[in-house]
């Protein structure tokens, strides 16, 4: 044997040799059993920027038109912009400070600057939100392939509209049949980087979506059958005002990844590609958000839904119309099954992180945990997505509450505590600023959620009397 096939077999057991941190809620940079380490060389950069678009591209992107509505076009495609910019620099500070202190996760860059408490609290906040989004879902896919009810209007699903109303039709089991035989082998694997397949066909599915969307759009505006949008808000008193601020919790959502970075950076086969891996994904993925939003606001104008998707349950006026809502919305299901296990990936960590901070074993390679934890969780969001009624309920009390702490403040808190002196003054003058709008701009959405839900109330109990 030659001193340079030592060398070169010293070199591939350091790379491979598995890394504990037993502060770390996340996964450490060891994914698989020992077997299986040693035939893994590290994540490519596509398969990364595609884990990441996927994290980011959910159910978010079917609320953005409502914003856009809301704000008008400019102001509406202006604010999709600079939330991507903002996320983008917010990720970066993740990323240097944890570079800094040679963390493997999230939890463990939060204890490092606020103690045990802060790194709970994150926790605590990734579990909070990814729970929710996963509700959301698993909502979605059952009123989409199934069927939904609202106001006392049935809304047919894909298999009732082609089959009828059959047991196997109906939501229950289509909610069972998809946890048991899709999102149950989706959520068993160990390392993030095996899901860069689903992830890839996953953004393949979003750019379906918003091809046939735009489709659409230049059918009707070549037969004259779409109008000029509204470039601007419409405002009349204090009250729409604050009304405008019910975006930023949609806004929030649609970008949230940041739970997510650390387990692909891990993986990568060269940690320097993460800052390109980063602006690669926010690129493509603000680029969907700026075209679903403008062309889904474009075609239903100020009948824009909440959920868009149900804008496609409609005469669209065009040949094959049908069969285009349909191709919209089982594209629309495809993808978000694929985006769910991505997302379970880092709440299962998290949830670990949690009950199971003082265990020296890495969840990877304790089966029983990893098994009883997946199964539990699968579980609780089976049962929250056939209990609870509102979809936007979640999307408001997550994205105003842990989704923005997960996204902002608790970047701009870790850049202002600067425990290795590495922040510039402009990176701490950011930092104030994401915290003040943060937490202004959220409280203002959470006042006019209740005002509005008090008003409605009222309003009822009014007619009732």
């Amino acid at each position: 044997m030659t001193i340079g096939t030592l060398a070169s077999e010293k070199k591939k057991a350091t790379k491979n040799k598995e890394v504990v941190d037993e502060n770390a809620p996340l996964v450490p940079n060891s994914q698989e059993t020992e077997g299986e380490l040693h035939e893994f060389n590290g994540a490519s950069f596509s398969g990364a920027v595609f884990n990441l678009s996927t994290t980011v591209i959910g159910a978010g992107i079917m609320g953005l038109p409502a914003c856009v509505k809301k704000l008008g076009m400019v102001p509406g495609l202006i604010a999709i912009i600079l939330t991507a910019l903002l996320t983008e620099k917010s990720i970066e500070f993740i990323i240097r400070f944890s570079r800094a202190g040679n963390f493997p996760a999230y939890g463990s860059l939060m204890g490092d600057a606020f103690g045990k408490y802060g790194k709970a609290f994150l926790e605590i906040c990734v579990v909070v939100n990814n729970m929710g989004i996963l509700i959301v879902y698993m909502i979605i896919i059952g009123d989409v392939i199934s069927g939904t009810t609202s106001s006392g209007i049935h809304h047919s699903g894909i298999l009732e509209g082609w089959f009828g109303v059959h047991w196997w039709t109906g939501r229950t089991f289509i909610l069972v049949f998809a946890t048991l035989f899709v999102f149950a082998p989706l959520v068993s694997f160990k390392r993030i980087d095996s899901l860069r397949f689903t992830s890839a066909l996953s953004v393949g599915l979003a750019v379906v979506f918003l091809i046939i969307a735009v489709g659409i759009s230049i059918i009707k505006i070549i037969s004259g059958g779409i109008g000029m949008p509204r470039l601007f808000p419409v405002i009349t008193d204090a009250a729409s005002v604050f009304d405008l601020f019910t975006v930023v919790p949609v806004l929030v959502t649609a970008y949230i990844c940041h739970y997510n970075v650390h387990s692909i950076d891990n993986e990568l086969e060269d940690p320097s590609w993460m800052q390109g891996v980063v602006r690669t994904s926010l690129t493509l993925c603000s680029s969907v958000y700026s075209l679903t939003s403008f062309f889904g606001f474009l075609l239903f104008g100020d009948n824009t839904l909440d959920d868009v998707l149900a804008n496609f349950d409609t005469d669209l006026g065009i040949p094959f119309g049908s069969a285009l809502n349909d191709a919209v919305r089982f594209s629309y299901a495809a993808h978000l099954v694929l985006v769910f296990p991505v997302v379970f990936y880092a709440l299962r960590v998290n949830i670990d992180g949690l009950i199971f901070s003082s265990s020296r074993r890495p969840l990877v390679v304790d089966n029983f945990r990893f098994a009883s934890i997946t199964i539990f969780l699968v579980g609780i969001i089976f049962i929250g997505a056939n209990f609870i009624p509102s979809i936007w309920d979640i999307f408001q009390f997550t994205g105003a509450t842990a989704a923005v702490c997960v996204a902002f403040i608790f970047p701009a808190a870790i850049t202002l505590r600067d425990r290795y002196n590495i922040a510039t003054k402009t990176d701490k003058i950011l930092s104030v600023f994401m915290i003040v709008l943060a937490v202004l701009s959220n409280a203002v959405a959470i006042y006019s959620d209740a005002y509005a839900l008090i008003n409605k109330n009222k309003n009822v109990s009014d007619f009732l009397i």
